[in-house]
C-alpha cells in the first residue's frame, strides 16, 4: 500500500490551526459561564443573633463605620406581614430578602411595604448611619457618629430610594439578624457566588438574655408567637419555651459550623460572647473587624470606649437603645436581678447551651450572688477553631 507523505510543516501548520480554534471557542464558551471564582466587590456580613443578646451594640459598631451600610432586622417586615406562620415557614422568605437586601436589590420591600414609601417605614432605619449621611440624607458626613434621634428629626422624609442608591456605595453590607434559627438555612447565600458572605454568630448567656427579655415583654410578645407556632396569637415566655427554642438554635448553629463543616464555611464563620465583649471591648471589636476587612478607626475607638463606660446598667426604657451604659455592670445584672428559682429553671431548659458556650452553671443562690465567682469560662482550646482566628485565652 502506497504511503503518503505529508510534510512536517504542514502538520505543524494544522496543529497550530487547530489549538487556536480550540482556544478560540474555549474562550467563547467560557464568557457565558458565571466567574465563580472573582469574589464579588462587596463584603457581605451578617450578625446572627437572638433577642436581646447585644446584637444592637454589634449592629452599631459596624453601623458606624465609614465603610459600612447597615440594616438592623430588615427580615421584621417579613415577620409584621405574615406573622400567623412559624418561624421555620418563613425561613425562606426571610432568606430571600437578606439575600436581595446584600446586592442592594431593595425592591424586595414591594410585597411587605406601602407603594409610597420613605426612609422612615423602613424598620428601625435610624440606627443605620448610612442612612443619615449622604448619599441618603444630606445632614451628616460618612465619618460623622450619628444618633438615632437627631436622624430621625432630619433624615425620614428622605425617599426609600436612597435605601438602594446608598447601598450600592459602599464596600461592605451589613445586616443584624434574630430571625434564623438554623444555619444550613444559609448554605444557599454561603455558596451564592454572587454573594461574599461571612457569619458573626453572637451569643450571650441565657440567663442574662432572660433578665433583659424580662424588660421587653410586651415588645416580644408577637415575636414568640411566631416562634412556638401558635397561629398568631401572641405570647408572653413565663414558662421559658422561646428560650429553650433559641437556646437550641444557638447549639445547633454552632455544632454546624465547628463539627464537620462543610469547606465552604472555612475562615467564614466567628463565634462572639457578649461578655468576652464587654469585658475587652477593643480587643473583640478588633478582631471582628479583621474576620470583616476593616479597620478600627481613632473616632471610632474614642465612640467605644465612651459607649461601654457610662454609669450603671442602663434604664429600663432604653431597652431597645443604645445609650452609654456600664457595659460589665450590664452583663452582671441578672446575677442580682432574678431570683434563684428563675435561674434554676433557665439552667434546666438551657443547659446544653450553658455548657457547649462557655458558661458556669450555678448550684445555689449564694453562688448566684457571689461577684467574685466568674461564670465565664475561658474560651477552650478546640471552641473556635472554625472562626478565621486562634484563640486567645
Amino acid at each position: 500500500m502506497a504511503r503518503i507523505r505529508i510534510p512536517s510543516t504542514i502538520v505543524i501548520l494544522f496543529v497550530t490551526v487547530q489549538t487556536g480554534f480550540l482556544l478560540f471557542m474555549y474562550a467563547r464558551y467560557s464568557s457565558f459561564l458565571p466567574q465563580s471564582e472573582e469574589k464579588p466587590s462587596q463584603v457581605h456580613i451578617l450578625i446572627l443573633s437572638s433577642w436581646r443578646s447585644g446584637s444592637s451594640f454589634v449592629g452599631q459598631l459596624f453601623s458606624q463605620h465609614p465603610s459600612v451600610f447597615y440594616l438592623m432586622e430588615p427580615a421584621w417586615h417579613v415577620w409584621v406581614t405574615m406573622y400567623q406562620n412559624s418561624a421555620k415557614v418563613l425561613h425562606m422568605a426571610v432568606r430571600d430578602l437578606v439575600r436581595s437586601v446584600f446586592l442592594c436589590d431593595m425592591s424586595v420591600f414591594d410585597a411587605y411595604m406601602p407603594w409610597k414609601r420613605n426612609l422612615s417605614d423602613l424598620f428601625q432605619w435610624a440606627v443605620s448611619r448610612a442612612l443619615c449621611s449622604s448619599p441618603a440624607c444630606d445632614s451628616f458626613q460618612r465619618t460623622d457618629i450619628t444618633s438615632e434621634m437627631a436622624c430621625k428629626t432630619l433624615c425620614g422624609r428622605y425617599p426609600f430610594s436612597k435605601v438602594e442608591e446608598a447601598c450600592k456605595t459602599y464596600s461592605h453590607v451589613v445586616i443584624k439578624e434574630v430571625r434564623f434559627f438554623d444555619l444550613k438555612v444559609l448554605y444557599p447565600l454561603l455558596t451564592d457566588p454572587s454573594l461574599n458572605l461571612k457569619i458573626i454568630h453572637l451569643v450571650r448567656d441565657p440567663r442574662a438574655v432572660v433578665k433583659s427579655r424580662e424588660q421587653s415583654v410586651k415588645a416580644l410578645a408577637r415575636d414568640n408567637g411566631i416562634v412556638l407556632s401558635t397561629n398568631g396569637t401572641k405570647v408572653e415566655d413565663s414558662k421559658y419555651k422561646v428560650m429553650q427554642e433559641i437556646c437550641r438554635s444557638h447549639v445547633q448553629i454552632y455544632e454546624t459550623a465547628t463539627l464537620k463543616p462543610p469547606n465552604f464555611l472555612k475562615d467564614r464563620y466567628l463565634m462572639i460572647r457578649f461578655e468576652d465583649l464587654v469585658r475587652d471591648p477593643l480587643s473583640e471589636i478588633s478582631e471582628m473587624y479583621k474576620f470583616a476587612d476593616l479597620h478600627l478607626t481613632p473616632t471610632l475607638k474614642s465612640w467605644i470606649y465612651n459607649i461601654t463606660h457610662g454609669q450603671g446598667p442602663g434604664k429600663k426604657k432604653e431597652a431597645f437603645k443604645i445609650t452609654s451604659r456600664d457595659a460589665v455592670s450590664v452583663s452582671q445584672a441578672w446575677r442580682n436581678v432574678l431570683s434563684f428559682q428563675k435561674i434554676k429553671k433557665i439552667q434546666e431548659v438551657c443547659k446544653g447551651a450553658i455548657n457547649m458556650l462557655g458558661y458556669q452553671l450555678v448550684d445555689s443562690e449564694k453562688e448566684q450572688r457571689d461577684l467574685s465567682l466568674d461564670l465565664v469560662l475561658p474560651r477552650r482550646q478546640n471552641q473556635f477553631s472554625w472562626s478565621s482566628f486562634n484563640p486567645k485565652h
